[in-house]
């Protein structure tokens, strides 16, 4: 399994008791989502290496785990690293939710200017996710806010917004009026 084909799902923290189990810290929106996960993808030596558990306790996005098959020191061992999931696993959404690899390539369209570009990537700074849209090698940041977000078209693949306004006007001036 490649990393590009999987989503990270979180990280093994530390050990809990004294028989081997371990905390999982899912970074999730749903953790209750994961409650019937029974393996997850390791990141070990920047492979992805299958491990198989049973869900002890889950306590918001802390999970207690005890991994099948390793001895205490080894699900130790495991402490830091970090978990994934494929990408099928991702429950689906609907509407205006919708998953940040989802949207890549969908055109974007403003309801002032119309077509803006097409959906570079989305960038994940710490303070606010940013869309990069590309207009004839021209770059469009658009912050990723539910008051910009109008409309996900999953099927025709566009992505409706309403940029806050003079936003636009500062990467493309006047010329798409």
């Amino acid at each position: 399994m490649d990393i590009k084909d999987c989503f990270y799902l979180g990280k093994v923290t530390k050990p809990w008791g004294v028989k081997g189990q371990m905390v999982l810290f899912l970074d999730v929106d749903e953790p209750e989502d994961y409650a019937g996960l029974d393996s997850a993808f390791v990141e070990t030596k920047g492979a992805l290496v299958p491990h198989f558990f049973n869900i002890d306790q889950l306590n918001g996005n802390k999970v207690v785990v005890t991994f099948e098959g390793l001895t205490a020191d080894e699900a130790h061992a495991l402490a830091g690293r970090s978990l994934y999931l494929p990408l099928s696993c991702l429950p689906k959404l609907e509407g205006n939710k919708f998953y940040f690899h989802e949207v890549v390539g969908f055109s974007v369209i403003d309801d002032e200017y119309g077509d803006i570009g097409t959906l570079e990537q989305v960038i994940e700074y710490p303070a606010q996710p940013l869309f990069q849209i590309m207009k004839n090698g021209t770059e469009i940041l658009v912050p990723v806010i539910d008051e910009v977000i109008k409309r996900v078209d999953r099927e025709e693949k566009k992505l409706y917004i309403s940029a806050p306004n003079g936003l636009i006007d500062l990467y493309l001036g006047d010329i798409n009026k």
